[in-house]
C-alpha cells in the first residue's frame, strides 16, 4: 500500500492492516504485548493505547474481548504466524498450543457477554475497531515491516533446497581471452516511442454478500421474534443487537469481498434505535393511544382523570382550578416530550417525578442525567386543604411540576 493512506478504501486498508498488522513485542509488555504491539508498529504512546483498552474494558468488557482477539491474532515478535493461525497449521509460533485453546475458550463467555451486555458493549467494541481502522487509515505507513527476502527452490537435491537468490556480475578479462569479449557493442539507435496500450478494463464480479447478510438477518429477526414467546430474554433490546451483530459481520465479509456497503444504511438506524431502548427504562411505560399535545384544566376533583399521556408531545395539566378541598390523584405520562403539572399553591403535595432521559424539575428540586427520580412532598400551608398526588414521568424529555 502506498504512503498516502488517506485515499485507500475500506477493503484496500484492512486487507493492508492484516498484511502489515502488529507484532507482539518480548519487551515493554505488561501482559502479551497487544497494547505494546500496536503502539510500536503505529508509533504512539504506549500509555495512550493502554487507557484506550482499559476504557473500553470499563464499557461492558468490550477491551477484553478485543484484547482476547489480539492476544490471538497478533504474532509474536519472532513468531512466523499469530497463535491462532499456528493452531490450523498455517506456521510456527511460540504460544503454547494448551495457552492458545484456553484463550480461545475464553472468547466464547466473552462473546455472550458481547450479546447480553447490550449497545454498551456492541458500542465499546464497534468504536475500538474503528479507532484500530482510523489509526491504520492515518499511520499504517509508518514503520511497516520489512518484506522478505525471495527465495527459489533447486530440484538438484532430493528433498530440494532452498535459497536465495543473487545476480553476481561477470568478472573483467584483462587478456581478452573470452570470446564475448571479443566483440564491441553495435552502436545504440534510438528505438521508436511505443503508444501505451490501454489497461483492459477489468468488470468486478458481483458480490452476493450484501444480499446474503440481509437474508440472514431477516431470519435471525423472524427467529428472535417467534422465540420471544417462549423466552423472555428475546427483548427488542436483544433482538436488534444479534440484527446488527449480523449485518456488522456481513460488512466484515463484505469489506474483503465487496458488495455490501448498502448494509450502513441499515446498521447505522438500527444502532441508534438500539442504544436508545438500551439507555431508556421503559418498563414503566405501557404505551399510550395518543401523538402529539394534550392539555387538561379541570374545574373539579371528579373531573381530574387517572392518567394523562402520549407518545409523543407535551402533556400539560393545570390544576389551579380545583376547589380548595379534597383529594386528587393522576399520572402523567409521556413517551417523548414534556410532561408538566402545575398544582395550587396552597394545596399539600406529593410528587413523584422521573425522566429516563432528560431533565426533572420537582417543585424546585431539579435533577438531570438518565434515570433521574426524586420524591417531592410539601404542605401547602392549609390544614386540611386540598391534597395532590402525583407520578409524572418522561422516557426521553422533560418533567416539571411547579406550583401555580
Amino acid at each position: 500500500m502506498s504512503g498516502n493512506l488517506s485515499a485507500a478504501g475500506v477493503e484496500e486498508t484492512l486487507k493492508d492492516f492484516w498484511v502489515s498488522r502488529p507484532r507482539r513485542p518480548h519487551g515493554g509488555r505488561k501482559i502479551a504485548g497487544v497494547a505494546a504491539g500496536i503502539a510500536e508498529r503505529y508509533q504512539v504512546d504506549p500509555v495512550i493505547v493502554r487507557v484506550a483498552f482499559v476504557a473500553m474494558a470499563l464499557c461492558n468488557g468490550a477491551g477484553i474481548l478485543i484484547y482476547l482477539l489480539g492476544w490471538l491474532w497478533l504474532p509474536q515478535a519472532d513468531d512466523e504466524v499469530s497463535a491462532a493461525e499456528a493452531l490450523i497449521g498455517r506456521g510456527r509460533s511460540s504460544t503454547p498450543v494448551p495457552l492458545t485453546v484456553l484463550l480461545g475458550l475464553a472468547v466464547f463467555p466473552a462473546s455472550g457477554f458481547f450479546v447480553d451486555g447490550g449497545f454498551t458493549l456492541v458500542g465499546g467494541v464497534l468504536l475500538s475497531l474503528g479507532a484500530i481502522y482510523a489509526l491504520h487509515r492515518g499511520r499504517g505507513h509508518v514503520n511497516r515491516p520489512t518484506p522478505a527476502p525471495e527465495v527459489s527452490t533447486v530440484d538438484t537435491a532430493d528433498p530440494p533446497t532452498t535459497r536465495v537468490t543473487t545476480t553476481t556480475p561477470p568478472a573483467w578479462d584483462p587478456l581478452g581471452a573470452a570470446p564475448f569479449a571479443w566483440d564491441l557493442p553495435e552502436p545504440a539507435t534510438e528505438a521508436a516511442p511505443v503508444a501505451p496500450q490501454p489497461r483492459p478494463v477489468r468488470r468486478r464480479r458481483r458480490s452476493r454478500v450484501g444480499g446474503a447478510t440481509f437474508g440472514l438477518a431477516m431470519v435471525v429477526l423472524a427467529g428472535s421474534l417467534v422465540s420471544s414467546s417462549y423466552s423472555s430474554w428475546f427483548t427488542p433490546q436483544h433482538t436488534i443487537g444479534l440484527v446488527v451483530a449480523t449485518l456488522g459481520l456481513g460488512l466484515l465479509v463484505g469489506a474483503f469481498r465487496g458488495g455490501a456497503r448498502g448494509l450502513i444504511g441499515l446498521v447505522v438506524p438500527l444502532s441508534l434505535v438500539g442504544v436508545v431502548l438500551t439507555s431508556v427504562n421503559f418498563s414503566w411505560y405501557g404505551g399510550s393511544d395518543r401523538f402529539g399535545d394534550v392539555t387538561a384544566r379541570p374545574a373539579a376533583t371528579d373531573q381530574v382523570e387517572d392518567r394523562y399521556d402520549s407518545n409523543v408531545g407535551t402533556v400539560e395539566v393545570d390544576l389551579t382550578g380545583l376547589p380548595a378541598t379534597g383529594s386528587v390523584k393522576t399520572r402523567v405520562e409521556v413517551g417523548a416530550g414534556s410532561a408538566r403539572v402545575t398544582v395550587p399553591a396552597d394545596a399539600q403535595v406529593v410528587a413523584t417525578c422521573e425522566a429516563s432521559i432528560g431533565s426533572v424539575d420537582c417543585l424546585g428540586k431539579r435533577v438531570d442525567g438518565r434515570n433521574r427520580s426524586t420524591t417531592v412532598t410539601e404542605d401547602g400551608g392549609a390544614d386540611g386543604g386540598l391534597k395532590v398526588e402525583l407520578d409524572v414521568r418522561a422516557a426521553v424529555g422533560e418533567v416539571v411540576v411547579s406550583r401555580g
